[in-house]
Parts: structure tokens; C-alpha cells; sequence
């Protein structure tokens, strides 16, 4: 992906922010981050091809750490301030080179005397969501001993990331390989290979990968509700959020067959635990809505499929699309366009050492690797999140309303097991209420006119109102009107009398509106 898009990389960073507040020991800092990096060689490692086959290439354990500095204390404190954001932004959106390294990086930021801000930024090839709460929680013990002059408390790594690759080429071969892949065949086989979800722009023909995120909080009351659900239930808490976020994934793209990304750790091994490097493998988990089951039959289906999927979450996705060979496009990702996370490596709030405190800061989502990504974990008694999504695609608005009908999708699944799920309401009371006022049906349908008698009336009245916006070009319902009329008259040329079916192919844009008019 680097080779064919290299815009592509800003997608595939990991930023960190810690805002230390106190006495920062300086030299104690600088040595638990050179230790790290000594210490995984992960952290150390860049890539090179050799013909077409890429390479590790994995630097001395004294390279150290890449640490940038910069005092920020000649401004008054909130322009620093300010000044500390732009700068995580660009040092986030900054590229990395694969080939000469290093893949991570780190800026310290001097706000104030007893303040300062530490970006640390690295690359997804070497590092996951796990691999963040290993190395915060390896930092802490490191800058805790180095300041107070002790040496490194950490018990020595039993096997690096390097052994793990060579391992699991090893054992993912022949029978092994090849039975894995079958399964991923038979799931996946015939699936949707793009969710059409409704978009407020045309998917561009290359993915820019440029995203936003919409906060999500699940509260207290309705976790606490949702976490006896699933026990009664016999699923686990992802099993249920995947079961909701799968019905309104199909209800917003008017799909019944949906194929969800779900990233899997992948440490089965326990020598794995406390290693810092890729390790995650996105499980595509297909789900099934065609027969409109209820809630209690999708959760035993999501937790049926679930299992089924971890028990073949060996083989990586890059193979498991090997096997597929689906259709592939630079405008959208291969197998599955939406994902669900349920995140349990944060690193949580307030971490204390020595004379200073630590708390992390979130930073911006300007990137998107899916369309839509639900990204959830529990802090504080509540679930929180974001969804992030494609800004090419969608307007923060539109993902804001997804967002209210997840948290209403939620609500009524609890209430009910034995409910449909395609009959589940994604608008909440207070919104149902409001719909009728905004419809005003009575006015509509009164005259009991079909659709299209209805639109062309409307069109004789208000012939030059605007009634298609799509991308930049807008359509009059006069000129509307005229095109489906003359798509009318070529189909009676043609034979079609009133009543007979006729089939529509037609990308969504202006041509398939008129084509439902005539």
C-alpha cells in the first residue's frame, strides 16, 4: 500500500499524547525512551525490498530513541497552549519513511516550568492498540526506576517480534494454512463486496484516507443494562455492540448481508504478551439479516460467527483476500467497509510517578481507514468512543445522526429480545414525535395520488425549485420531470406497457431517480 498510494501512510499512524505535569527528570525520560527501544526491536526496525519481497531490517540496540525538543515558554501559557495542539497535529500528519527509519518518534513540548507535553507518534507496521499499553506501562516503571537511580526492572523479553514472524510462517503452512483458508471461503463466499451506505458525496475513484471522528458515550445506566443483556444472553459486550452496530450497518445501506471488520489481538501465545509490534489481524465476520430474525436469534448467530471466526484468526486478512480475490479498488477497502472496535488497552486517566503526574491527551481523528469504524472502551463505568469516518464521504452531521441511532438501536434490543431486528426503531421518542410535524403526511397523501402523479403536480407548480443535489450539480424539478418523461417514452417505444416490471441498474446519482419516475 505504501508503494501504491503513499498518502496512504497517514492512516496507518499511531499518535500518543502524555501532558506531564510536575518535575520532569530530564535524563530519566530520555533513558526509559532509549530503553524501550533497546529493548524491542520492533521499535528499531525499518524495511527495504529486496525485488519484490519486503525485507527487516532491524537497527543496533544503541540507536536510541528519536526525541525532538522544543521550548514553548516565550509564550504566554494558553498561546503555548494552542501552539502544542498544531504542532501534535503536524507532527501526527508528518510521513515516515519505511525504508530509513525509525518508525517511531517523539517531540517533548515545554508549556510552562512544571509542564510539558510528550507526542510520541508511530507507525501501525510496528505497533498495534496493544503494543500502546505495553509501552506506557514499561515507560512508567523505567522513568519510575531511572529517576530514583535504580536499574531496569523489567524481566528480560523471552522471544522478540522477528521470532514470532519466523514462527508463524512455519506453522501456517500446508494442511494448517489451507484449512484456515477454506473457512474464510465458505463465510465469505458470495458476500457484498462494497456496503452502499448513504453517503452525503460520490466515493471518489482513489481513498484519501481522510477521516473525522463523532464522539460516542454509552452512559452508566444503559452499560449497566446492556452488560446484564448479554450475561442473561450468553454473549460476551462485543458480541452485543456488533450485533447492533451489524442491524443499523444494514438498515443505513438497505443491505441484509453485511461483512464487518473487527480487529483481533492476536497474542494467543503468552511469550507475545509484553512485546511491542504488529500483532493484530482484522477478522471480517459476515452477518446474515435476510430472514429478519429477532434480537435473541442475531446474538446467537454474532456469537456463533464470532467464535468461529477466532478459531481461524491465524491466517492473516492480506491472504484471507488473497483467497477471495475480490474485486479490488483504490476507492474503497477490500471485503469490509465499516469495522467495530472494542478497545481494552486505554491507558485510562491520571498515571503518578516521582514528582509528576501523567495524563493523556486525546488528539484529533483527521484520518479514516474505513468508511465508518466504531471504536468503544469502557472508562469510568460508562462505555466511550468515537465513530470514525471518511470526511470524503460524510459530513460530521450525518455521522452525528448514525450515532443517535446506534444509542437508540441499543435501548430498544435490551427491552426485547424477541423483537425483529429490521422492525427495531432508530429514532428515539423525542425524534418520532418531531417526524410528523416535519412530514406533514396529511398534506402529502391527502389527495391520494400515486408518487410520480404527486411529483409531477409539484413540478407544474414550482417548476424551477431544486429537487436533486447531487455532488456539485443540481437538478430543477422542471428539468427532472422532462427526463424521466422522455425515459418513459423510450420504454413504451420499447414495448413496456403499465404494470410490467422493469429492472434498474444504475449507479445512485440523477439517472436512477429519473429511472424510478418514469
Amino acid at each position: 500500500l505504501d508503494r501504491l498510494d503513499p498518502g496512504a501512510s497517514g492512516a496507518y499512524h499511531m499518535p500518543m499524547s502524555l501532558l506531564l505535569r510536575g518535575e520532569l527528570d530530564h535524563r530519566a525520560l530520555k533513558a526509559a525512551l532509549d530503553r524501550l527501544v533497546a529493548r524491542h526491536e520492533s521499535l528499531r526496525t525499518t524495511f527495504e525490498l529486496h525485488g519484490e519481497h519486503p525485507v527487516q531490517l532491524i537497527a543496533a540496540a544503541d540507536s536510541g530513541f528519536a526525541l525532538a525538543e522544543q521550548d514553548l515558554r516565550s509564550q504566554p501559557y494558553e498561546q503555548a497552549s494552542l501552539s502544542a495542539s498544531r504542532i501534535a497535529d503536524s507532527e501526527v500528519a508528518a510521513p515516515f519513511d519505511l525504508r530509513q527509519g525509525p518508525l517511531i518518534r517523539g517531540r517533548l513540548l515545554r508549556l510552562a516550568d512544571d509542564e510539558h507535553m510528550l507526542l510520541i507518534t508511530q507507525h501501525h507496521i510496528i505497533s498495534d492498540g496493544w503494543s500502546v499499553g505495553v509501552l506506557i506501562n514499561e515507560f512508567v516503571a523505567l522513568y519510575q526506576a531511572f529517576s530514583q537511580h535504580q536499574p531496569d526492572p523489567l524481566p528480560a523479553l523471552s522471544i522478540q517480534y522477528a521470532d514470532y514472524a519466523v514462527w508463524q510462517r512455519r506453522t501456517f503452512t500446508g494442511e494448517r494454512l489451507a484449512e484456515q483458508a477454506d473457512f474464510w471461503r465458505e463465510h465469505l463466499g458470495g458476500a457484498p463486496t462494497l456496503l452502499s451506505l448513504p453517503t452525503d458525496r460520490p466515493r471518489p475513484a482513489l481513498q484519501s484516507y481522510r477521516g473525522g471522528a463523532v464522539p460516542v458515550t454509552i452512559d452508566a445506566t444503559l452499560y449497566q443494562r446492556l452488560e446484564r443483556f448479554c450475561q442473561a444472553h450468553n454473549v460476551t459486550l462485543f458480541m452485543g455492540l456488533l450485533s447492533a452496530w451489524s442491524v443499523l450497518m444494514a438498515r443505513l445501506g438497505n443491505e441484509r448481508d453485511v461483512v464487518i471488520g473487527v480487529p483481533s489481538a492476536n497474542r494467543g501465545r503468552t511469550e507475545t504478551e509484553n512485546l511491542i509490534g504488529f500483532f493484530v489481524n482484522t477478522l471480517a465476520l459476515r452477518i446474515d439479516l435476510a430472514q429478519n430474525p429477532s434480537v435473541a436469534q442475531l446474538l446467537e448467530q454474532v456469537r456463533q460467527t464470532t467464535l468461529a471466526a477466532h478459531e481461524h484468526q491465524d491466517i492473516p486478512f492480506e491472504q484471507v483476500i488473497e483467497a477471495l480475490q475480490p474485486p479490488r479498488s483504490m476507492s474503497h477497502s477490500p471485503l469490509c467497509q465499516v469495522a467495530l472496535s472494542l478497545d481494552n488497552t486505554s491507558i485510562g486517566g491520571e498515571l503518578k510517578l516521582p514528582g509528576l503526574s501523567l495524563h493523556p491527551v486525546l488528539q484529533a481523528h483527521e484520518t479514516a481507514q474505513f468508511d465508518l469504524m466504531l471504536i468503544l472502551g469502557s472508562e469510568n463505568g460508562t462505555l466511550t468512543g468515537v465513530i470514525e469516518y471518511a470526511s470524503d464521504l460524510f459530513d460530521r452531521a450525518t455521522v452525528e445522526r448514525f450515532a443517535q441511532h446506534f444509542h437508540t438501536l441499543l435501548e430498544a434490543m435490551v427491552e426485547d429480545v424477541a423483537q425483529p431486528v429490521l422492525g427495531l426503531p432508530l429514532l428515539s421518542p423525542a425524534q418520532r414525535l418531531a417526524s410528523p410535524a416535519l412530514l406533514q403526511p396529511k398534506a402529502v397523501f391527502a389527495s391520494g395520488l400515486m408518487v410520480h402523479q404527486r411529483f409531477e403536480q409539484f413540478a407544474a407548480a414550482h417548476p424551477q425549485n431544486i429537487a436533486l443535489v447531487f455532488g456539485g450539480q443540481e437538478v430543477s424539478y422542471q428539468t427532472l420531470n422532462r427526463r424521466a418523461n422522455r425515459l418513459a417514452h423510450e420504454l413504451l417505444a420499447q414495448g413496456v406497457r403499465p404494470d410490467d416490471g422493469v429492472a434498474i441498474l444504475a449507479e445512485r446519482g440523477t439517472q436512477m431517480i429519473c429511472a424510478v419516475l418514469a
